[in-house]
């Protein structure tokens, strides 16, 4: 008799089991944020190399990236002149803090490039958002901090 009221224990146990396991399963999951597609060209009026520093990933929040900044800002020291600029493509949910290409000279005691020296572009959704220049370096950026 004992073995007979533990099957429909257990029976009645399986059932709210699989009832439970069917409502978190069917639970929406949490929205994302929808992804903007941004685009990075650096150029340079003659030949050189640049060093480039650029976000391709979205930092989960201020304090993480002001915590190490270089984990979410890869560098990539490139050959740039007329005709041969730097591209990137990257999927951004927050553009608007977080795109932003930079480049520079490569060290101090580099030479100023000549006019207009090196320049960039931020698109951002196929829009141009920002264009800089500079003998040294160029910003594209639209973060307001």
């Amino acid at each position: 008799m004992v073995f007979y009221k533990a099957v429909p224990s257990v029976a009645a146990g399986m059932v709210g089991l699989v009832t439970v396991s069917a409502v978190v399963a069917g639970a929406p999951a949490a929205a994302q944020p929808p992804l903007h597609h941004v685009h990075y060209t650096v150029g340079a009026s003659q030949d050189t190399v640049g060093s480039i520093y650029y976000r391709e990933v979205d930092p989960p929040n201020w304090a993480e990236y002001s915590h190490n900044p270089y984990q979410y800002s890869p560098k990539a020291d490139v050959d740039l002149g007329p005709n041969k600029p730097w591209t990137l493509d990257v999927m951004l949910a927050d553009p608007d803090d977080w795109a932003m290409v930079v480049v520079g000279l490569p060290g101090p005691t580099t030479p100023p490039l000549a006019e207009p020296g090196f320049v960039c572009e931020l698109r951002v959704d196929d829009v141009v958002v920002k264009t800089a220049k500079g003998t040294r370096g160029a910003l594209c950026s639209i973060r307001s901090w």
